[in-house]
């Protein structure tokens, strides 16, 4: 080891503690605005006379907004640094959603929730590519892990208190309260998350950007696990995007409610992210990325039961399945990225927000012509695929000795 370089942080110390709970509170804030309006869409629908797939634009626009300036992000944070990037980011995104309730039109609403998207770009990338430079490569996998769980819990909150508040109060109030609980959280992790140590700041040339992320379509791992965001992605939220419009409706009659409770199967998504990331660490990533997306195949057949508590076990399998799958293949890029990580986490992630966004809307399409039949189909399509480039993955010889 280079004794001039910072020790890098290892699990069960402090730093590990401090870093992961920071982030995990940043996770938080920035799932619980961009998802927070997940169970609200039949609200919308209703009070803005909005088609459901006109709805899921609520979420969509934004994480298309992010999806694109990732792209520009990531450079810059190789410029100005991780930390003053990700605090920027949770603060701006946390004061727009608590402005776009105050806004009466769904046009004026869209605009602020697509600016919500731009300012949220600041974080995701940026806190993988942190991660990669800070950790210690064993403890890596379970910090990615407790980082996608952080989102998890996030995006459960903010949907279950949007739909409690919406069904007491409104909608405004629900989204409202979300935007100060990511308020709060951005206090905390701007005072709680340890200043880079071994960050070095480069002198960004913007001729030279398109050449860092070209470099990586050339290795021959990263456009597949490029790939199975957008995969992934499309498949997990089109599933909760339009969940709620069936449960609403005969013979279920849930309320907004219940809706919201609901999403509190995310829980199975923060445990299973972390257990999966630490799994992956022991027994190789190319051993449990396809395991982990055939579990989402099995969860979304149980969805097609009648019964209610089999369509929830059903919901409960896939969420265990993307988060599960969604943390190896994102702690697999920083393994086979030695150059330019924050580049390549924000084509991983640029990738992953389009298939919420482009996938996401599309979902709307097979249950506006299909009903749920059409969602489960379109969620198998998306997955099937997936499988068969996890396959392909499993079989990619390692770039280097310590990457499984």
């Amino acid at each position: 080891m280079d004794e001039t370089q910072p020790r890098l942080i290892e699990a069960g110390t402090p730093a590990f503690r401090r870093t992961t709970l920071a982030l995990a509170a940043a996770g938080f804030s920035t799932f619980a605005v961009l998802y927070g309006v997940q169970p609200l869409m039949p609200v919308f629908a209703e009070e803005f006379h909005v088609s459901p797939a006109e709805s899921s634009l609520a979420l969509s626009l934004p994480c298309a907004m992010l999806a694109i300036a990732l792209l520009v992000v990531s450079p810059l944070s190789e410029v100005w640094g991780r930390k003053p990037i990700m605090v920027a980011s949770l603060f701006a995104s946390a004061v727009l959603t608590i402005v776009a309730v105050l806004v009466p039109s769904w046009h004026g609403f869209l605009a602020l929730r697509a600016l919500t998207g731009l300012a949220a770009s600041g974080l995701p990338a940026v806190a993988m590519a942190y991660l990669s430079e800070e950790m210690h490569g064993r403890a890596i996998g379970l910090s990615m892990g407790l980082l996608i769980g952080g989102n998890a819990l996030g995006g459960m909150i903010g949907r279950l208190v949007a739909g409690i508040i919406a069904d007491h109060a409104s909608w405004r109030w629900g989204l409202g309260t979300i935007g100060v609980l990511a308020l709060l959280a951005a206090i905390a992790f701007l005072f709680s998350l340890p200043d880079s140590q071994r960050f070095t700041a480069n002198r960004m040339r913007w001729r030279e950007v398109p050449g860092t992320f070209g470099q990586h379509f050339r290795d021959p791992g990263l456009p597949w696990l490029f790939a199975e965001a957008f995969l992934l992605m499309g498949g997990f939220v089109s599933v909760y995007n339009y969940i709620g419009f069936r449960l609403l409706d005969p013979p279920f009659d849930l309320s907004q409610t219940a809706i919201g409770a609901i999403f509190v199967v995310y829980l199975f998504g923060t445990f299973s992210s972390a257990l999966t990331g630490e799994i992956a660490s022991r027994l190789g990533r190319r051993k449990v990325l396809w395991l982990a997306i055939l579990l989402g195949l099995v969860g979304i057949t149980l969805t097609l039961s009648s019964q209610l508590w089999l369509i929830i076990l059903g919901i409960v399998v896939v969420t265990v399945s993307f988060f599960g799958a969604h943390s190896v293949a994102s702690s697999w890029i920083g393994r086979r990225a030695l150059r330019d990580r924050a580049q390549a986490s924000s084509v991983y992630l640029c990738l992953y927000y389009l298939g919420s966004s482009v996938l996401g809307t599309a979902g709307g399409w097979f249950f506006a012509h299909s009903g749920w039949i059409g969602v489960v189909v379109f969620f198998a399509s998306l997955y099937g695929l997936a499988l068969a480039i996890a396959l392909r993955l499993s079989r990619l010889p390692p770039l280097v000795p310590t990457e499984s």
